[in-house]
This record gives C-alpha cells, sequence and structure tokens, in this order.
C-alpha cells in the first residue's frame, strides 16, 4: 500500500522569509517556516506548504444519510463517512473536539488509506456515497479531492458536512465532484462566531451562497444554544436569509444543544424553543423545516408543502416509510427538491 508522505499541499502562495500563505479556507493563514495553520494539520517546511494528513483516517463508519443529517438525498441509503484529524473552527461546543481540535505540537493519528481503498470500501458496503464528516473536510483537501473523483467515476455521491469556510478558489475546484453538503449555519450574529467558534458570519453566508450557485445540493443545520442563538428574531433572520438567497425549498435542520466539551455548564435546549424555531421558518415561507435531538416532536419527518401528506416518515436516523415516486408526491403530484427523491 503506497501512502504518499507529507503530501505538498494545494491553494497556498510562497511568500518572502519562507512564509506560505494557505489559500485553502477564508482565513488564509500565513504560516512561518516550521509552523502549521490554524487548522493544525498543514505544516511550512522550508517555504513548501505540506498536508500532514493525506491518507490518514482517523475514522471511517457506515452511517445512514440522515445522520449527516441529509434528509433530501437519496433516503434511506447509507454513507461511508470518513475523517482525519483537524479542523479550521474552535467551536467551544464540538462534540469531536478530540478529533477536530489538533494544535500545532499534537502528533497526528490516522491509519493509513489510499483514495482507491476507500472507493473500493464505500463499495464493498453497498453504500451509495461518501460523506467527509466528523471534522471539517476542507482541511485534509488533497485526500478528499482525489477520493471524490475516484467516487464520482464509480458511481458514488460525494457530500461534505463542513462549517462552510472553504475558499471560493477550493470550492470551485472540488464542485464538479461533490454533490450535496450539509452546512453549518451557526447563528446569525458576527459575535456568537468570534466568541464560540472564532470565525466571521460573512465568510460562512458568502460560502452557503456560493455552493447553492455552483449546483451543489444544499441543507442548513443550526444548533440551537440556550442564551446565545436561541431568539425569536435570530430564527427569523436565518430563515430570511435562506429564503432570499437559497430559495424556499433548501431544507434547515434546526438541532437540540446537548452540553458537551467546553459548554458543559449550559442547559439543554427547550423543546418548546425548537417548536418556536420551526414554526417561525414555516411562517417564513421555508417548506422543510426539521427539529433534530429531539424525537419527541415528532418533526423529522418530510411533508409536502402542497397538500401536507407526510412523504418520508423516520424515526431517528431510520426511514420507516418512503412514499415519494420519481421525487413527486403522490397525492398531489408536487416535485419534491433533493437528490435521488
Amino acid at each position: 500500500m503506497a501512502i504518499e508522505k507529507m503530501k505538498e499541499a494545494i491553494f497556498y502562495t510562497r511568500e518572502s522569509d519562507n512564509h506560505a500563505r494557505c489559500e485553502l479556507c477564508r482565513f488564509r493563514c500565513l504560516i512561518a517556516d516550521g509552523s502549521r495553520g490554524i487548522c493544525g494539520v498543514r505544516e511550512n517546511r522550508g517555504g513548501i506548504l505540506r498536508s500532514l494528513v493525506y491518507g490518514l483516517l482517523c475514522t471511517a463508519h457506515i452511517d445512514p444519510i440522515e445522520k449527516k443529517p441529509l434528509f433530501h438525498v437519496m433516503p434511506g441509503s447509507k454513507s461511508y463517512s470518513i475523517a482525519s484529524v483537524g479542523c479550521n473552527f474552535r467551536c467551544r461546543h464540538c462534540q469531536n473536539h478530540t478529533i477536530s481540535q489538533i494544535h500545532s505540537s499534537s502528533r497526528i493519528p490516522g491509519e493509513k488509506r489510499t483514495p482507491a481503498m476507500v472507493v473500493e470500501n464505500a463499495l464493498n458496503a453497498n453504500c451509495s456515497s461518501i460523506s467527509y464528516t466528523y471534522t471539517e473536510p476542507t482541511v485534509c483537501f488533497e485526500f478528499v479531492y482525489e477520493t471524490a473523483m475516484l467516487a464520482k467515476q464509480a458511481g458514488l455521491l460525494n457530500i461534505f458536512v463542513t462549517n462552510g469556510y472553504i475558499s471560493s478558489k477550493a470550492l470551485e475546484t472540488i464542485a464538479p465532484y461533490l454533490d450535496a453538503s450539509n452546512i453549518d449555519l451557526k447563528a446569525f450574529s458576527d459575535g456568537f462566531y468570534q466568541n464560540i467558534a472564532q470565525a466571521r458570519l460573512t465568510e460562512v453566508l458568502d460560502s452557503i451562497i456560493e455552493y447553492r450557485k455552483r449546483g451543489v445540493w444544499i441543507e442548513l443545520t443550526t444548533l440551537v444554544i440556550p442564551g446565545l442563538n436561541d431568539t425569536e428574531g435570530e430564527f427569523r433572520k436565518i430563515a430570511d436569509f435562506i429564503m432570499g438567497n437559497l430559495g424556499s425549498e433548501i431544507p434547515w435542520h434546526i438541532s437540540r444543544f446537548h452540553p458537551m466539551h467546553e459548554m458543559t455548564d449550559y442547559p439543554r435546549t427547550p423543546l418548546e424553543t425548537l417548536s418556536l424555531a420551526v414554526d417561525i421558518a414555516k411562517t417564513s415561507g421555508l417548506s422543510y423545516v426539521y427539529a433534530g435531538n429531539a424525537p419527541s416532536l415528532s418533526k423529522e419527518n418530510t411533508i409536502c408543502p402542497k397538500c401536507e401528506e407526510a412523504l418520508v416518515e423516520r424515526r431517528g436516523y431510520l426511514v420507516v416509510k418512503n412514499r415519494i415516486i420519481e421525487a413527486r408526491c403522490p397525492d398531489c403530484g408536487s416535485s419534491i427538491p433533493g437528490i435521488g427523491m
């Protein structure tokens, strides 16, 4: 098994004093010789930027596509889900912080794999797609890109589960091979993004719009944290952004927060707050709104926006009934958007 070590990175420029300017994500880190970027997995070696995670997978699982969550991409199918360590965000509530938040002195863990091996494993597991998930797929772009090209040739879908901070140049490169993406829209406040994730809201919004323009099917997820992004005004701003820039057919997953990582002193999201967010989204004109991590609310079914009949019924990540026929409602004939519906 031939695994290339310390692969030269894509998207960077060499600058004076052996510095390297990474252009993979919207942080555009200026990295000194011997140092790493904010993601912790791209290192400057003598003015040449190297990926430290090429071919090193920290996890690989077979997941239901609904776990991403993607509810309008081949409902009930399986997705081969892989990740390497590293992330360009520092979210204080990250449930995967043990593999996402790698620091400059950290050893890079992982099992060696080639793109061909990943595709073969996905096919052998009868998966319909490969999801680049759990951490931020952008930061292991070189491996993801090569894998996605092979996956596309093999008839597999490629899926990003991402924070939406990829650079325009990198998105343009991967878009022809990328079928769908679930993008976190963590809040509609720049203060939230700076304090909780150490990022900027405007960059995420611009990225989401670019995904849409490039023809990638997108679904958005917002984790509602009490006291931080749970106001009626916040919900309206997100709904209005989706309606005004993406369209009413884009699904919005509104998820319940559970205390974790550095935010164990925050309470779980009240179910009433999730119900309020769903109601606001629907009255704003969105057709497909889901409440996640809250099975008692029964707001994970896909409902026809015209006749209001249940089309896809779910229990957690399990699809128990799918009545959609050739992307249409069998009762009123309305078109249901997505991939493989």
